[in-house]
């Protein structure tokens, strides 16, 4: 689509990896940008390059804040609602935190987008396909997930749930909520803290550590470029008359993440060797995990054009590039 039809945005987690990539585009194309940010997983220093810019906005606060949304919803085109509990680390550690923010952040989100006439788009996940074995995934597919006993699949629910709710309140209100599903997003500026694996395995190559891969090292997934990504999102955006129902967000390019952990290794030049950690030592016994993840991308190519550009390999070396440049930082900031 050309032009710009979102001329005033709220993103919440908008200091985070996936959030300020989308602020930097959409400050660029001219938007008014406020971001909502409790800077737990985001950061400051992610927005950088346009902090000073006249356009956006920094609110630090929490979407756990019925209130402060519904204010920073006031008056406001577009919410783009990404701010979540994210990371299989974070999730296992505090299920409480991933449900409480997950179901009931979203909650007022989408009670604010009613009451200020916004359109709101609600970042989902993958995840939701659970263990589908149809291949590649289509919006429109059964879902199987795994046992309530098992901490794992709350986050699939509770993204599951978001979407329930989006569809609920366009059927009561005609709210124009519209969810959409990432799958591997990566990138500089992703974090691999709460078990995000590129850059995990990026900086253990970096310190020709050995190479951490969870299981045998043959599930398969799609990994596409934050860049990519930011730019479905504004596709999504800018629609003039999107229809209400789920996009998946990805790319098709598939690799195990045996050959992923080696393909770093070469592009670092690194001497690292590769490592497997059962899953049941890496997180939790009887923890479970999917053999595929690969998107089906017709719906939103269809109706926007959108489709990633770049390859695995461009993927891997500016997220390499990016964190060589931060551990020359911190060496600066250290002498």
């Amino acid at each position: 689509m050309n032009g710009n039809i979102t001329n005033s945005v709220l993103i919440t987690g908008g200091a985070g990896f996936i959030g300020s990539h989308l602020a930097e585009l959409l400050l660029d194309k001219g938007s008014e940008v406020t971001i909502l940010d409790d800077l737990t997983t985001g950061a400051l220093e992610n927005l950088s390059r346009v902090i000073q810019h006249p356009g956006l906005t920094v609110e630090e606060g929490s979407v756990m804040d019925e209130r402060l949304v519904g204010r920073l919803a006031e008056g406001v085109d577009t919410i783009v609602h990404l701010a979540a509990a994210v990371g299989v680390q974070l999730i296992l550690d505090r299920p409480v935190q991933t449900i409480d923010v997950n179901v009931r952040g979203t909650e007022n989100v989408l009670h604010a987008a009613r009451a200020s006439g916004s359109r709101v788009f609600v970042a989902s996940t993958s995840e939701v396909y659970g263990k589908g074995i149809r291949y590649p995934f289509s919006e429109d597919d059964d879902i199987v997930l795994g046992p309530t006993s098992r901490s794992r699949w709350s986050y699939a629910a509770t993204k599951m749930l978001d979407e329930f709710a989006c569809f609920a309140h366009h059927s009561e209100s005609g709210l124009r909520a519209i969810p959409f599903r990432l799958f591997n997003t990566v990138g500089a500026r992703q974090t691999g803290r709460y078990g995000m694996v590129v850059p995990r395995l990026v900086n253990q190559a970096l310190r020709n550590e050995p190479l951490t891969v969870y299981g045998d090292g043959s599930q398969r997934r799609c990994f596409a470029d934050v860049r990519d990504v930011v730019t479905a999102i504004d596709a999504l955006l800018d629609h003039p008359d999107l229809p209400v129902q789920v996009y998946n967000i990805g790319t098709t390019e598939e690799v195990t993440i045996e050959d992923l952990a080696l393909r770093i290794i070469a592009a670092v030049g690194s001497s690292s060797e590769v490592v497997h950690i059962p899953y049941s030592e890496a997180f939790a016994p009887g923890f479970e995990d999917m053999e595929r993840r690969i998107p089906d991308t017709t719906r939103i190519r269809e109706m926007t054009g959108w489709q990633p550009k770049r390859s695995l390999d461009e993927i891997i070396s500016s997220v390499i590039d990016h964190e060589r440049g931060r551990t020359d930082v911190i060496a600066e900031r250290t002498r």
